[in-house]
């Protein structure tokens, strides 16, 4: 594509209004204030495209990230905010990227030395070069490890540096992550939208991929286990994390098992996943959390996301972790100063991208940058500054005349707590605010990742784009963007995949066994999907025949103008908790049913709870499903009147059975989808005896047994069978006994009962699980019961036994705590 005259003087005067403030060059600018090369040939494109066709595209990533589910919290966030993506990237050429690659590589290779040094023969502490207190009195340093080789011989598997330019226009290390990195996932993210949306621009810029990266990362960390084919799970603090989404995406894109600190146990020294057919060993873990927090036995005693014992199993070697636990110990600042002097002794090499001139408070020479009032002060361990409520670096000029006099106590007191740094101004790049460029500052994360061939790193990451033009250090949250970067390569780059490219590869039809966590959200996924659809059948009947009646729809109580078939209804949904109570001279109206988020079992709550479960299973979900029931919880929390209630209810009946439709027909048929369907027929089962037991437990008026065909989906295949009206015992044994109605309770047990037998044993003796033992007893009452006979009572027993079969299988699979257990390993008789 040539950019026509018009194009370039649109250009042009684009950037005549784009003015970044002195200091560091802007990042599409030269020394001169030209266009760099690159940004003139992406911007020539971008700018050419019609606002109308701009904003289309940058909506359309937009709604990628929405719809796919990227979410972060900010530090304190209740709720998780969607992603926010600029549509324009950090552009870096191969001459300049080849840099910061060398030098991001060589400081990983730096801070492996210092870790092997520190946790084995401290050499560096021996000959003066680092102070023992700024070891010591590192929380990170953990004196159990000491004299420990990790599995596999590293300490660092993933390293990720950020990065600023300086004045000088020089890159610049800001900041060390080497405990438990955050953002590979989020790049890939970011890669994956915006390649979309401007897949032409993409295209024709040539940019370097990601996937080998990645490639490399996930081979690396299987070589550190023992197995040929070792088992990895992704070690998460859980859904509340701020990063979660990414913990799950790279667990889903790398093929590792997401797990949290309850699915883990220790036995025999080794570490085992709890599955729903026993323990099973695990070989390497990838941590998410902070070291002190993964066992409560011997670290952190108050710490819930751990593993109790994993130390004892690092020690012996059973297992590897990634990082090693201890490895944040070179994140401190109070070592930061230390690296430019460390690197000629340990690595022959002077650093390739300096850092900022930090100051330690246990050096004696501190307190002058300390005392400054343009420094920036934090932790030397860790954030926040002890004795002092600020939750990151602060400028000490900034500090009140308090916090100043507090600081200085606590300095005189125990100055080895905090550090200093020199005040660095960010450089800008352009971003796109709707209208026009505008330059903001800009901080860029990159990754390198260990392989047995060396360090390996991204030729892209992680970029933090602020909102105000001076902020000095940058952090997700309010009015902050992230943008993707695009290493740019001088020929074209080949498209790489995670596909393995030879044909010998294993072929392998099953992935393993379950996780008991994985079986319990899919379980419940199930359940509540079908408690929204059966409330939603309710409310549906409810307000068709209270038209059908004439009864008052404008926020009326549903209570007005009812017959008492539809009375019953009412209570049904009261009894769900998706209606109040009613209240003397109040209206309730019927929509609180369907979108109250104050009424627990309203359809909008229980959509949020399959949202809410769906989110800490994403891995397992594809993305059409997540997009479905992020469809379906928008649909329910949009305001509407009384009288939009059928239509509304309608469209997300149409919804929720696109959710089952996609489940149904995607969902491999192993044991996932067996926990997933089993949480539904145990909902439908009881739903339904709950709604024979209302409308069929006694003679009534044909007008309730009418509603009960409509609850149960029946109505169709009744009037195929029967020419007369409605009648109790043929509307009873359709809905609960016949097994070719898949609506029918019959039908559910059945179905429960083939799940559970093709689910394994834990033990071998011949005896019955509890599970079997209930499913096969309900299935003989059901199958021996009469329509003629049938009553209320009778349907209730039923009811209470499904729901005691789900907690059967709870107890059984769902192996938490004292229920984690092996399976029998002896044999039977021969």
């Amino acid at each position: 594509m040539t950019a026509t005259a018009e194009t370039r003087a649109r250009l042009d005067r684009m950037m005549e209004a784009y003015e970044p403030p002195a200091g560091p060059p802007d990042a599409c600018l030269d020394a001169g204030g030209r266009l760099r090369p690159a940004w003139r040939r992406f911007f020539e494109r971008f700018t050419a495209l019609p606002g109308p066709e701009l904003a289309r595209r940058t909506a359309g990533a937009d709604r990628h990230m929405r719809e796919t589910g990227v979410t972060y919290r900010a530090y304190g966030d209740a709720q998780e905010r969607p992603w926010p993506l600029s549509p324009v990237p950090l552009l870096i050429e191969a001459d300049e990227w080849a840099g910061i690659a060398a030098g991001v590589a060589q400081r990983a290779r730096l801070m492996e030395t210092v870790l092997a040094d520190l946790f084995g023969p401290a050499a560096l502490v021996r000959d003066g070069r680092v102070p023992a207190a700024a070891v010591a009195g590192n929380p990170d340093f953990l004196h159990p490890l000491v004299g420990v080789t990790p599995a596999g011989g590293r300490y660092l598997s993933l390293y990720a540096a950020d990065l600023g330019r300086g004045p000088d226009g020089r890159w610049r290390v800001l900041g060390d992550r080497t405990q438990a990195p955050s953002g590979a996932g989020y790049a890939l993210e970011n890669r994956l939208a915006l390649s979309r949306g401007f897949a032409d621009l993409y295209g024709a810029m040539q940019v370097e991929r990601l996937a080998p990266f990645f490639q490399a990362f996930r081979e690396g960390l299987t070589q550190l286990a023992e197995r040929v084919e070792p088992r990895v799970g992704l070690l998460t603090p859980g859904p509340h994390s701020e990063t979660y989404f990414e913990h799950a995406y790279l667990a889903r894109y790398l093929g590792f098992l997401l797990v949290e600190g309850g699915d883990l146990v220790v036995r025999d020294g080794r570490v085992h996943v709890r599955t729903v057919a026993g323990l099973k060993r695990i070989d390497v873990i990838l941590r998410r959390i902070d070291a002190d927090f993964a066992d409560p036995l011997e670290l952190n005693g108050r710490s819930r996301l751990g593993v109790p014992g994993l130390m004892e199993a690092v020690r012996n070697g059973r297992v590897a972790v990634a990082n090693a636990l201890g490895s944040g110990l070179v994140e401190a600042r109070a070592l930061t100063g230390l690296m430019p002097a460390l690197a000629p002794a340990l690595l022959g090499e002077d650093l390739l991208l300096p850092g900022l001139a930090t100051a330690w408070g246990g050096d004696p020479e501190a307190p002058a940058l300390l005392g400054r009032p343009d420094a920036h002060l934090s932790g030397a361990f860790r954030d926040p500054m002890p004795g002092l409520d600020r939750l990151g670096p602060v400028r000490a000029g900034d500090l009140t005349e308090a916090e100043h006099k507090r600081l200085h106590t606590l300095l005189a007191r125990r100055g080895l707590d905090y550090a200093a740094q020199d005040h660095t101004r960010l450089a800008t790049m352009p971003v796109w605010n709707g209208t026009r460029l505008v330059p903001r500052p800009f901080t860029l994360r990159v990754f390198a990742a260990a392989t047995r061939d060396g360090w390996h790193v991204m030729p892209g990451g992680f970029c933090r784009v602020a909102d105000r033009p001076d902020a000095s250090a940058i952090a997700m949250g309010e009015g902050v963007q992230s943008a993707d970067v695009w290493v740019l390569s001088d020929r074209p780059v080949e498209a790489v995949t995670l596909l393995p490219s030879t044909g010998s590869v294993r072929i392998r039809r099953l992935t393993g066994n379950l996780p008991s966590r994985a079986a319990d959200n899919l379980f419940w996924l199930g359940r509540y999907l079908e408690r929204t659809e059966a409330t939603l059948r309710v409310l549906r009947c409810l307000a068709t025949r209270r038209i059908e009646v004439g009864a008052p729809t404008a926020d009326a109580s549903p209570d007005a103008g009812t017959t008492p078939s539809l009375a019953k209804l009412v209570a049904l949904l009261r009894r769900w908790g998706a209606l109040p109570e009613p209240v003397a001279g109040t209206a309730t109206p019927l929509r609180l049913a369907l979108s109250d988020d104050a009424q627990y079992g309203s359809a909008l709550a229980l959509a949020r709870e399959v949202r809410r479960t769906a989110s800490v299973i994403r891995e397992r979900l594809s993305l059409d499903t997540i997009r479905l029931i992020q469809d379906l919880v928008t649909h329910l929390a949009a305001r509407g009147t009384e009288g939009e209630v059928v239509e509304r209810t309608d469209a997300a009946l149409q919804l929720v059975a696109a959710i089952s439709g996609l489940m149904g027909e995607n969902v491999n048929r192993v044991a996932g989808w067996r926990f997933l369907d089993m949480g539904r027929r145990i909902e439908r089962a009881a739903a339904t005896c709950r709604f024979a037991a209302t409308f069929a437990g006694e003679a009534g008026p044909a007008e309730g047994l009418d509603i009960l065909l409509d609850l149960v989906d029946s109505q169709i295949t009744y009037r195929s069978r029967y020419l007369i009206g409605v009648a109790l015992d043929p509307v009873r044994d359709l809905a609960v006994l016949d097994p070719f109605n898949p609506r029918s309770v019959a039908f559910q047990v059945e179905q429960l009962g083939c799940h559970i037998a093709a689910l394994p044993a834990m033990r071998v003796d011949g005896l019955l699980e509890p599970p079997h033992r209930l499913v096969r007893r309900l299935a003989a009452k059901v199958e021996t019961a009469e329509a003629q006979t049938m009553d209320a009572a009778q349907l209730n027993a039923i009811e209470a036994e499904v729901l005691g079969l789900a907690g059967a299988i709870a107890d059984r699979y769902f192996l938490q705590g004292a229920t984690a257990a092996r399976a029998d390993r002896w044999a039977g008789l021969a």
